[in-house]
């Protein structure tokens, strides 16, 4: 639990640390840099991305290490991984009884759980349980990136009711409060031991993007920059609270065998939400602009 929790503040993190750097540094009045600029600046973060991956970051067994140096690492036999040591090892767990309702079955000693040697059939039945935590994770990820690349650009603010920022601004630093709302939830979501189910926060984060759609469209609705901020804090807060307790959650209540394949399935469910906000956000992008004035 505590490596979940150190996962997630640093995601968190640096989800701050690009946002407020790209903000700060193309901001009229501090650095003042154009996009093309600090992008040839960025290249040189590929340096300590590299080191930290290289170098750094210590992967357990039963995942492929690529090896520059060693051409015959770069491909991945078929079959191959599919005999490794288990991350767990019988003295790192409790004794823990069968629950029903739990995923798998719990007992002492942990195996690896092969999910290649599954028949289809068995397969369907070792995924469809995390449909349970999938589907709500995705629809928080839908409502947010929906809002995000589909709605934030058309809440423009005048000088007058947006802290004298261009337009392109605002939209920066609307990204930055995003990002700040889910580094305080995902860190405080190791701490605090209750939090809302995250079906509740999937409905709380699309009535969010609902509101937010009929203010791009009557821009009276908000009269100011600061107003739709507190906004965008609290969409972070909400998407990054589902993060956190839908993989506490999983920590919980699936059993350890199968806990690397869980994580691994439903950690797909954001992008997958992303997708889906993406393609959506095109055409309602494009339908609010068709709108008369």
């Amino acid at each position: 639990s505590s490596v979940i929790t150190a996962y997630f503040s640093g995601t968190g993190g640096a989800g701050v640390f690009g946002a407020l750097a790209y903000a700060s540094l193309t901001d009229a009045a501090m650095a003042a840099l154009t996009p093309k600029q600090y992008a040839m600046q960025s290249f040189t973060l590929t340096l300590p991305l590299s080191f930290s991956f290289w170098w750094l970051l210590h992967l357990p067994p039963s995942v492929h290490r690529v090896r520059v140096v060693e051409p015959t690492t770069w491909l991945i036999a078929r079959g191959d991984g599919s005999s490794v040591e288990p991350l767990l090892h019988d003295s790192d767990t409790d004794e823990v009884v069968e629950e029903e309702g739990r995923v798998g079955i719990r007992d002492t000693s942990v195996t690896s759980f092969d999910f290649k040697a599954l028949s289809e059939g068995e397969k369907w039945r070792a995924v469809k349980p995390l449909f349970s935590y999938m589907i709500p994770l995705a629809l928080v990820y839908f409502a947010e990136y929906f809002i995000n690349q589909g709605l934030l650009e058309l809440l423009v603010f005048d000088c007058a009711h947006g802290f004298r920022l261009a337009p392109a601004a605002q939209y920066r630093w609307f990204q930055v409060l995003y990002q700040i709302g889910v580094f305080i939830s995902r860190t405080l979501g190791g701490i605090v031991p209750w939090m809302p189910a995250v079906s509740i926060l999937a409905g709380l984060q699309l009535l969010n993007s609902g509101f937010l759609t009929v203010a791009a469209v009557r821009t009276s609705l908000l009269p100011h920059f600061a107003a739709a901020a507190g906004i965008v804090l609290y969409e972070g807060l909400l998407g990054g609270s589902a993060y956190v307790h839908t993989f506490r959650t999983m920590h919980k209540e699936i059993c350890p065998s199968r806990r690397e394949f869980a994580l691994g399935v439903v950690s797909i469910s954001d992008a997958f939400g992303i997708l889906l906000a993406g393609l959506a956000a095109i055409r309602t992008h494009n339908a609010i602009c068709a709108l008369p004035l």
